[in-house]
């Protein structure tokens, strides 16, 4: 690698000339310096002139930071209806919402917001009819809502709270300890853990963590050494006990998980994003090394229970679409594995026991279904939900039948029920009220042919009595990736666009989980481009079908579903007229030398490999703009914090696009500070999010307020 002095100061500005055939005014953007750095990839050079925006602490990169949002900010106040799409969006979000509950001892527990707070405030009940009491409220750590919880287990006897809390966005949380009874926040505070549960076992808990990064790493340096402790109540987390650890595998992830009687500990392997391995051993031979059941990572396992001493096991070993089976721990051969739940159409999501039953959810078409059996394989029945759409949450107990669940849809808000598992009654628990009609509204799910010939199935949302004429303003919406599926969701920033008489479609394409891992698999490393091709196929569909135009159309995506934007940006640029790609993995070549990112190798290989490098190297969104090219109208968004895809990978790739607009269509990119990847943002900063992005995809669109 060569590497120079920065030969452009960030203070100097460009004035574009004259857009060809366009009214609009080109927008002055700051010229982001360059530098002379190559990297040699199997004998191509590969230059990467804006590597110095990698160094997230820099002066010089915050001065870029503050120049480039200063350009957003100037052109997001000059859209007329900005101030008024906030209020409306502000208008949407405040109404009460509640999750659904769970018991643990003799206490229930549940989230609820009053409308616009900034996190969920946790409660707590002694029965369902009681009045609730806060236990635990993030709003109060933080004057800005910044501080939220991402994660809390409660001890089987109800009595200690452990909870994760995490500052501006970041991965990295503390966790910390409360007596239930009193509100009593404990002196016990363990530090920089990461990508980690809180498995609660006799007066601790097992959790995992990394070393203390060096200074000024916390953000970008990469994740390696991942290792599993236990943390006995009132102690100082130097005193924790080193459970397991692997020195020859840096990059790999660890986590136990301990099943409902305290028999066993089961810790779970993780190379990649895809597959795991794991291993069992008595949860009191504290001294007994770890017995492994799968070491290799071509598959996907999770422990359900255990049935004595054998275990309930959810896999997709010689089960695309996943089964439950039954293990010895003394025999663990797959050979010898017992068929309770065999692989069925629909794809197995997941399992619980809850009142000796194995309660599982699946996904049809990207809608959900819950089936209840016995917990040797006999199926009861189903449980019916209320339509088409997602199931939300599950809760219960083994030794009790009552069960929790929530349920929601495109166009209606969380609702939660309360289901009795021995007579098979349910009954609506709670509901929320919204200033919406979603009666006014409909929902298709349609299947159109992608390139190659496969079938995708696309849902399409608007306001009923749509004139297919071509003329509609259409907001599609993607992801494609690491084995996570698409089910209808309610988004109350959406529902200002569809108020609009906006159209919204979601397609459920390859590379994500929703008809199994052999779907997945299609969209993953050198089978990427079916990922792309799916999209570029809705959006031709919606065309096709008078929905809409190209100049009617955006696209949005976040995370891998950014990378899919860019992408497809990239690929077809006179498909799209806006493009919105939010905290997305932007640079193939490098995403995994960032934190995590070494582990989406699995779905996406790396650049370290030489077919696979020439792979990204043809989609790669930074490598493949191209000078005098007129691309959409594009808003990227990421966050200071946000440790998971770092904002390099933004920085880098609105600098290059900056650079070969070739026509008037804005390109700008929108920095938020205090913000992560997107969990734990503060309401507020989500509605200013949603606000910037609608408003820009709208005034871009021709729509109006």
């Amino acid at each position: 690698m060569k590497s120079h002095s920065l030969i452009l100061t960030l203070s100097a500005l460009l004035l574009l000339g004259a857009c060809k055939n366009m009214k609009e005014e080109r927008l002055q953007y700051p010229v982001t310096a360059k530098v002379d750095t190559v990297d040699v990839y199997f004998g191509t050079e590969v230059p990467d002139p804006y590597r110095w925006l990698e160094n997230d602490t820099s002066a010089e990169t915050g001065a870029w930071v503050k120049t480039q949002n200063e350009v957003t900010d100037a052109y997001l106040a000059k859209i007329p209806f900005r101030g008024k799409l906030k209020e409306r969006l502000t208008e949407l979000w405040d109404y009460p919402k509640q999750g659904a509950p769970f018991k643990r001892g003799d206490r229930y527990f549940f989230f609820a917001n009053n409308g616009i707070q900034n996190q969920d405030v946790l409660y707590t009940m002694t029965s369902l009819d009681a009045e609730p009491t806060v236990l635990l409220d993030p709003n109060t750590m933080s004057e800005d809502g910044t501080v939220a919880l991402s994660d809390l287990e409660v001890s089987k006897d109800g009595k200690t709270l452990a909870y994760a809390i995490a500052s501006a966005g970041s991965d990295w949380t503390e966790i910390r300890l409360m007596d239930i009874a009193s509100g009593e926040v404990l002196k016990d505070q363990v530090r920089w853990v990461k990508f980690s549960g809180i498995a609660w076992y006799k007066d601790g808990f097992y959790y995992s963590r990394y070393p203390e990064p060096a200074r000024g790493s916390e953000l970008s340096g990469k994740n390696e050494f991942h290792k599993v402790y236990y943390h006995k109540l009132g102690t100082p987390q130097e005193s924790d006990a080193l459970v397991y650890e692997n020195k020859e595998f840096p990059q790999r992830l660890y986590n136990i998980s301990v099943t409902e009687d305290e028999s066993y500990l089961v810790l779970y392997e993780h190379e990649s994003s895809t597959g795991n391995a794991f291993y069992v051993r008595k949860a009191a031979d504290t001294r007994a090394p770890f017995q492994p059941i799968i070491t290799s990572f071509d598959n996907i396992n999770a422990v359900v229970d255990n049935i004595g001493n054998k275990l309930l096991v959810n896999t997709n070993i010689a089960a695309p679409r996943n089964r439950v089976v039954l293990v010895d721990p003394a025999s663990p051969d797959p050979a010898g594995w017992i068929n309770v739940i065999p692989e069925k159409e629909e794809v197995l999501e997941g399992a619980s026991v809850y009142g000796d039953r194995l309660v599982t959810t699946y996904i049809k078409d990207a809608t959900s279904r819950v089936y209840i059996y016995t917990l040797d394989g006999i199926l009861e029945r189903e449980l019916m939900l209320p339509g088409l759409g997602s199931l939300g949450s599950l809760s219960g107990q083994k030794a009790s039948n009552e069960l929790f669940y929530s349920f929601t849809s495109f166009t209606f808000p969380n609702a939660i029920y309360r289901y009795d598992l021995g007579t098979g009654e349910g009954a609506l628990y709670k509901e929320a009220a919204i200033d919406f009609d979603g009666d006014a509204y409909e929902t298709k799910q349609v299947f159109y042919t992608s390139k190659d010939g496969t079938r995708v199935p696309m849902f399409i949302v608007h306001r009923k009595g749509l004139a297919l004429n071509g003329k509609n303003p259409t907001m599609l919406y993607g992801y494609g990736g690491f084995n996570i599926s698409l089910t209808p969701g309610f988004s109350v920033s959406r529902l200002v666009f569809l108020e609009q008489g906006g159209v919204f479609a979601m397609p459920n394409l390859r590379g994500g989980g929703e008809y199994g891992e052999e779907w997945h698999k299609a969209g993953t490393k050198l089978q990427k481009q079916n990922v792309f091709d799916d999209f570029i196929a809705a959006a031709e569909y919606l065309i096709a079908e008078g929905y809409t135009t190209p100049e009617k159309l955006a696209i949005h995506g976040g995370s891998n579903g950014g990378l899919l934007v860019g992408a497809c940006m990239t690929q077809r640029p006179e498909l799209f007229r806006v493009a919105l790609p939010a905290v997305g993995v932007m640079d193939m070549l490098r995403f995994h030398k960032f934190t995590i990112g070494w582990a989406w190798t699995g779905d996406y290989g790396s650049s370290d490999n030489e077919e696979e490098f020439r792979y990204l190297l043809g989609y790669s969104p930074l490598h493949n703009l191209v000078p005098e090219t007129c691309y959409p109208a594009t808003l990227v968004t990421t966050a200071d914090h946000d440790d998971r895809v770092v904002p390099a990978h933004s920085f880098k790739f609105i600098a290059r696009l900056q650079e070969v607009q070739d026509c008037a269509h804005p390109v700008l990119i929108r920095i938020e500070t205090k913000a992560g990847h997107g969990a734990g943002k503060p309401t507020a900063k989500r509605i200013e999010e949603a606000a910037d992005m609608y408003a820009f995809m709208m005034y871009n669109l021709g729509m109006t307020l």
